[in-house]
């Protein structure tokens, strides 16, 4: 069913001044300007709106609510806003600030919140109750944390690595002579990232403490004196295809 159109309101119409004093009382001396017009909201209440002038909010408007009882005269001003218009300098829609930390934004003394699902980590070791099994099984597994690294989360990292500044794809790398494999000062990880990164314990080079992949280098190598020769491909790591896929 079709609705019928609100007819406009005379009385109300009519209170242009008292809906302009209305803006002018909230407002910066001078922020109200021209005035735009009247819409009828509902029967007997209207919205009358007037130019802001102010710099910083172009194409914003004042807007005035204003309303009447029935069979009365007496005009009533419900409430007083500033609203944006179509043009309106908007500022951007808020994010959450766990949406929008990127990695390398936590600094000292900030606490990310708990993300219980997190696509990069899986359950841990679960006690079973047992002391002495307990004991012996995080012993055997080395763990005691309530979640360790996924799958995903392991080859989002490794990805991430390999692309990074500490990849093969690095400028320091590609004007190297020879590979971190190679060199005496790459510590190999553990576990199933051990087939392609390690971390660089050479005080001398600039990836000194970071993790670094395999064909990795820079000029800092541990042969770098011994002999000249161009650059040589890494040598094939033995991998175990059921562990993980090797980054390319």
């Amino acid at each position: 069913m079709r609705e019928m159109a609100i007819k406009k309101d005379t009385t109300l119409a009519e209170a242009v001044d008292l809906a302009r004093e209305a803006a002018e009382s909230i407002a910066e001396p001078g922020a109200v300007g021209d005035y735009i017009g009247m819409t009828m909201d509902d029967e007997r209440l209207a919205t009358h709106s007037f130019v802001c002038t102010t710099p910083a909010y172009r194409g914003w408007r004042w807007a005035v609510v204003v309303t009447r009882i029935p069979r009365s005269r007496k005009v009533t001003v419900c409430e007083t806003n500033l609203l944006p218009g179509e043009d309106a300098l908007l500022a951007p829609a808020w994010v959450p600030y766990v949406e929008r930390l990127q990695p390398g934004d936590v600094g000292p003394g900030d606490v990310l919140p708990y993300e219980e699902d997190d696509e990069n980590l899986e359950p841990g070791f679960e006690a079973t109750g047992e002391e002495d099994v307990d004991q012996m099984a995080l012993w055997e597994l080395g763990l005691g944390r309530a979640r360790v690294l996924s799958a995903e989360g392991r080859d989002a990292a490794a990805q991430r690595w390999y692309d990074g500044e500490h990849g093969p794809h690095a400028e320091v790398a590609e004007k190297s002579r020879e590979m971190c494999t190679t060199c005496g000062y790459y510590v190999p990880l553990a576990g199933a990232l051990r087939v392609m990164f390690g971390v660089c314990a050479n005080a001398w080079s600039p990836s000194d403490g970071k993790v670094v992949s395999r064909d990795h280098g820079c000029g800092a190598h541990s042969e770098s004196d011994v002999r000249e020769s161009k650059r040589t491909s890494a040598p094939s790591p033995l991998v175990d295809d059921l562990a993980v896929d090797v980054v390319g």
